[in-house]
């Protein structure tokens, strides 16, 4: 571990313990902060599996993460959350190759765009940011359940603060905003981890589960911002946002700080957690509703009719 900058209070990568002998998997992990938690995990030792929906842009990460980190052992798993069938096909792959799993990053994850729906007819955003992580972890789980600090971590956003849940109305049929919809897929997002802690300590398992966000990571997610965000977004970026290098710290730190403990979220340390380095955060009252918690499980299992082992 780093003395440095573990005295100096900031967890770095060099603070990642080594992961040889485990195995790590990150949706989404092609590009941003899930390919730089990627980098990270493969360069201290873990096998880390890129579970992505692009092959041909898998095929380029795994070419540049072989190539930073010779000797690295990375695998590709074709894995679309935004379609069921593509999850249960992933995960059947998945548990034919790992009999068991160290660590699951539920990273994927798109923002913003004009409503559209899934394969199962979900929206776009809840469907895939919430709905498509809930049922591969579900259909995964018992694969890191035995395994001594084996973690599923799933990646937040400053954004779940100004979400909602609408029960009556969790496909935004009624009424759709990309922002609003957005909001409410990360709050889902901080849900599911703390209602899968609760069950993961009720059932007595090895297992955590954590939360973490990039704070202002600079990453591909807002190419589905308006056109005028688009335009203004060179002239701000400095100020708003920090490198998917950065970004990837609270990933990295919730997944394997050998002092986080399950039910934690993690996110950047500057002000407004925009930027800076990992630490622990809070996150809204709304997202510790425990009623809401269970209500958005069940509500999960009847749409995926994925069940859990916990």
């Amino acid at each position: 571990m780093n003395a440095t900058a573990t005295t100096a209070g900031r967890w770095t990568a060099a603070d990642v313990p080594d992961q040889t002998g485990r195995v790590a998997v990150i949706t989404g992990a092609n590009t941003g902060i899930g390919f730089e938690a990627a980098k990270v995990l493969a360069g201290r030792g873990a096998t880390v599996v890129l579970a992505c929906r692009n092959p041909d842009r898998a095929g380029d990460a795994l070419a540049r993460l072989t190539a930073s980190t010779p000797g690295a052992r990375v695998e590709f798993l074709r894995l679309d959350l935004s379609s069921l069938a593509s999850i249960r096909e992933a995960a059947a792959e998945l548990r034919g190759r790992h009999p068991e799993i160290d660590l699951l990053v539920n990273n994927a994850g798109v923002m913003w765009p004009p409503r559209s729906t899934t394969a199962d007819g979900f929206e776009l955003q809840f469907g895939t940011n919430h709905l498509g992580h809930f049922a591969f972890t579900g259909l995964v789980l018992d694969r890191l359940l035995p395994v001594v600090g084996s973690r599923v971590v799933t990646i937040s956003s400053m954004g779940h603060r100004t979400g909602q849940l609408d029960f009556d109305d969790l496909q935004s049929e009624r009424s759709y905003g990309r922002h609003r919809a957005y909001a409410a897929s990360k709050l889902a997002n901080l849900m599911f981890t703390y209602e899968l802690q609760r069950r993961l300590e009720t059932a007595a398992v090895h297992t955590a589960a954590l939360a973490a966000h990039p704070g202002g990571a600079g990453t591909e997610l807002v190419r589905n911002s308006p056109p005028l965000i688009r335009f203004l977004y060179p002239l701000f970026e400095p100020l708003v946002t920090q490198s998917a290098e950065r970004g990837a710290l609270p990933t990295l730190r919730a997944a394997t700080d050998p002092f986080a403990r399950g039910g934690e979220y993690y996110g950047p340390d500057g002000l407004g957690e925009v930027k800076g380095f990992p630490k622990r955060v809070g996150s809204t009252a709304r997202s510790h509703d425990k009623l809401a918690q269970r209500r958005l499980w069940q509500e999960s299992l009847q749409l995926t009719g994925v069940t859990f082992p916990v």
